[in-house]
């Protein structure tokens, strides 16, 4: 279920403008308007769950992590990747801003 207080659930809803690299039934990635690195995207799930340690650790939870993370490795590949990190900021004292999973896929470097 999205939250229309989210900036990213806005995104996915369509009311929010992104850059879209790529989208399935249950991802969105796109461009970060503060990219850190030559190529930044996020790699957002559509459910919302706002933060990444709000997954249970069930094999239900496993699975959406594997989800996520397939996804993130999904985009590294089609933006031609060669090598890139994968970053995940967890709770406000992790240094996460928006309250909405997400990963960080960065590379471009060199």
């Amino acid at each position: 279920m999205l939250s229309m207080e989210c900036v990213f659930c806005r995104i996915i809803a369509g009311e929010l403008p992104s850059r879209k690299v790529y989208e399935d039934e249950g991802f969105v990635a796109f461009h970060d308007i503060r990219p850190k690195a030559p190529v930044h995207v996020l790699v957002v799930p559509k459910e919302h769950v706002e933060k990444l340690s709000d997954y249970p650790d069930t094999e239900e939870g496993e699975r959406k992590l594997g989800a996520l993370f397939r996804t993130a490795n999904r985009v590294a590949r089609l933006l031609g990747l060669q090598g890139y990190r994968v970053q995940v900021n967890v709770g406000e004292k992790g240094g996460q801003e928006v309250f909405h999973v997400h990963v960080h896929v960065m590379g471009g470097w060199g």
